[in-house]
């Protein structure tokens, strides 16, 4: 099956027919321990492919107040819009690719490993250009392949750090210790902060044609 076919309506589908078995039910114990230490309550947040967003309920507990929700299929943002109709949280229906904002955190559940392999660097170029300077992504990636022609697709740590490392500081890439059990020893949290160009480093040509 080609990347092309994993589009709105390919997710939207899986909605309308309850086939969402990527649903854990619950928030992550991983990432709900990570934000459990994240003190300022005011972070710009991003869960893209959000699905039934279970960390946004843990997010809101916790105080925070800038959350944004991104899903491709209609049918999740409508469930979800409503889940969260009582509560100050963006929902937004559109392509991630498509996406225009600025984020301090992104947080990585089931959605990477959702789009196609041909789609990985896309992927990493669009995270740095969502976050803002030291901003990052956190969160779970699969740290197994799945031998499938449709998602979800798998990877290994070494895959990983040589995909994001020239856009990211890899400042962790470790084996989950607490996936819930159905996951256990097939996840990786990882901890990546955007790599910020440093302007003295930028050469820049004159009308000469001289660097400086």
């Amino acid at each position: 099956m080609a990347e092309e076919n994993f589009d709105k309506d390919y997710w939207n589908s899986k909605w309308e027919n309850a086939q969402t078995g990527w649903d854990i039910g619950s928030p992550s114990t991983a990432i709900s321990e990570y934000f459990l230490q994240v003190e300022n309550k005011n972070v710009k947040i991003l869960i893209p492919g959000c699905g039934n967003a279970h960390e946004a309920e843990l997010l809101l507990e916790e105080g925070f107040k800038n959350i944004t929700l991104l899903d491709i299929a209609p049918k999740a943002c409508e469930i979800i819009s409503k889940k969260f109709s009582h509560h100050e949280v963006n929902v937004i229906c559109e392509d991630f690719f498509n996406h225009n904002g600025k984020y301090d955190i992104i947080v990585e559940q089931t959605f990477f490993c959702a789009l196609h392999r041909n789609l990985r660097e896309k992927y990493v170029e669009k995270m740095a250009s969502l976050l803002h300077e030291n901003g990052k992504i956190i969160g779970l990636l699969f740290n197994k392949d799945f031998d499938k022609a449709a998602p979800p697709f798998g990877g290994n740590k070494e895959e990983y750090r040589k995909l994001f490392e020239n856009k990211f500081e890899i400042k962790k890439l470790e084996e989950c210790y607490n996936s819930i059990k159905p996951r256990k020893n097939t996840e990786v949290f990882i901890n990546f902060q955007k790599r910020n160009i440093n302007p003295k480093n930028i050469k820049y040509e004159n009308k000469h044609g001289h660097f400086r």
